[in-house]
């Protein structure tokens, strides 16, 4: 026996087995879940311009998803899904949401940030205002906290101060006033100011106008919440029938395929584990057509497995010896179980490209799950198996499920 590879073996697994064992339980419990697996609330939104005049073109319902999403992130809420449906629809799904009340105040209710005349005209709203781009500062004299507010044309505010000079020009959130200011000349500036006591307030007031800097009226058409206990109980139960058909797999592969099905267990472990550690490393969410896709990625390595088991078993009862039936079968089983993966993989390329939301996730992980199924049920399987052939450790077909009688002369 060559006890080099196969000590490398038996080194390998340990290793792996011993950082998957450390690692999983941290790993499951950074895993960030959906609104399907952890809760939270879904809600629609008709969008309408701000002013009569105003068109509704797809680029500034695109930039009112935008902002609605800068709003949930501002808000704390993790992945928020936010995206536009059809021509005058945002969609927008929160998950893990720990006070629904607020969030969904602030979410359906969005502030709208104006510049308005001693008349009360309104010279500039939401769409004239560089979103999330308030920020806290300090006066260089008085040395007292500020708000800045950008502009996006700096030529606007010169002509909207140009028509108010001897008049005041004050600042709206919503119908609050946050500022009043006499213009005793036109501004040539991209920016402006609002003073403020102390730094609390200045930073309430930076954050809500960035909240505030929405270029469309939201109405909110309907709102569906999914419980949370509603999703632990669709997790746990997913996580059990896995769990249940992984054990069956395994016996399976152990009975019919006796050593080689030892391997294909061990690299389908590490599958998974590869799997989730992208997932922790990407800071993705976990959906149920996630799982979905996780576990057709996983019935697509087990695929592999048995391709290549198969054609070699095939070659030893044609007589050649372990080594030589290994070689022949792993090279004639990897052109078709490529010709499988590649074509689910233009397949999922096809759904992120034509899909959205969940459609999306579902192929990212389908995409992902094919790359490291190669990468490990067939690159690194074949990888171990010839480590122990070598090493001699496997010298009888019984090892492979193929009995003596079975073996013809070649």
């Amino acid at each position: 026996m060559d006890w080099k590879r196969i000590s490398f073996f038996f080194l390998t697994v340990i290793i792996v087995l011993g950082a998957i064992g450390v690692t999983s339980p941290s790993l499951v419990e950074r895993i960030k879940l959906g609104l399907d697996l952890k809760g939270g609330f879904e809600i629609l939104y008709t969008a309408e311009p701000l002013s009569a005049g105003q068109p509704l073109t797809k680029e500034t319902l695109t930039q009112a998803a935008e902002s609605l999403a800068k709003r949930a992130d501002t808000l704390g809420v993790a992945e928020p899904e936010v995206y536009p449906e059809g021509s005058d629809r945002i969609r927008v799904r929160l998950a893990g949401v720990e006070n629904e009340e607020e969030v969904r105040t602030l979410m359906s209710k969005p502030s709208v940030l104006t510049f308005r005349g001693p008349d009360g005209t309104i010279y500039m709203n939401g769409t004239d205002f560089v979103e999330n781009a308030a920020k806290l500062s300090y006066d260089p004299n008085t040395k007292q906290p500020i708000v800045e507010i950008k502009m996006k044309s700096r030529e606007k505010f010169k002509e909207v101060t140009t028509k108010l000079v001897g008049s005041t020009l004050s600042i709206f959130l919503d119908d609050q006033v946050q500022s009043t200011a006499s213009v005793n000349f036109p501004i040539d500036s991209d920016s402006a100011i609002i003073t403020q006591t102390n730094v609390a307030e200045a930073t309430k007031v930076a954050k809500m106008i960035n909240l505030g800097a929405m270029p469309l009226k939201l109405t909110e058409k309907y709102i569906q919440r999914v419980d949370a206990t509603l999703g632990k109980a669709s997790l746990h139960e997913t996580a059990r029938a896995g769990l249940i058909a992984s054990i069956l797999i395994f016996v399976f592969m152990v009975l019919y395929y006796r050593v080689p099905g030892l391997v294909a267990a061990f690299t389908l472990i590490t599958y998974v584990w590869v799997l989730l550690a992208i997932f922790d490393f990407m800071n993705a969410t976990l959906t149920l057509p996630g799982i979905a896709a996780l576990v057709l990625g996983a019935g697509m390595a087990v695929d592999a497995n048995i391709i290549t088991y198969e054609r070699i078993r095939e070659e030893i009862r044609a007589g050649k010896s372990i080594l030589s039936s290994l070689k022949a079968g792993t090279k004639h089983s990897f052109r078709t179980i490529m010709d499988a993966n590649v074509t689910n993989l233009i397949a999922g390329i096809v759904l992120y490209y034509v899909g959205n939301g969940a459609i999306r996730g579902f192929a990212v992980i389908t995409m992902m799950s094919i790359i490291i199924s190669i990468l490990t049920n067939v690159l690194f399987s074949r990888w171990l198996l010839h480590l122990i052939i070598r090493g001699n450790l496997l010298k009888k077909p019984s090892y492979f499920g193929v009995k003596e009688a079975e073996i013809r002369g070649l």
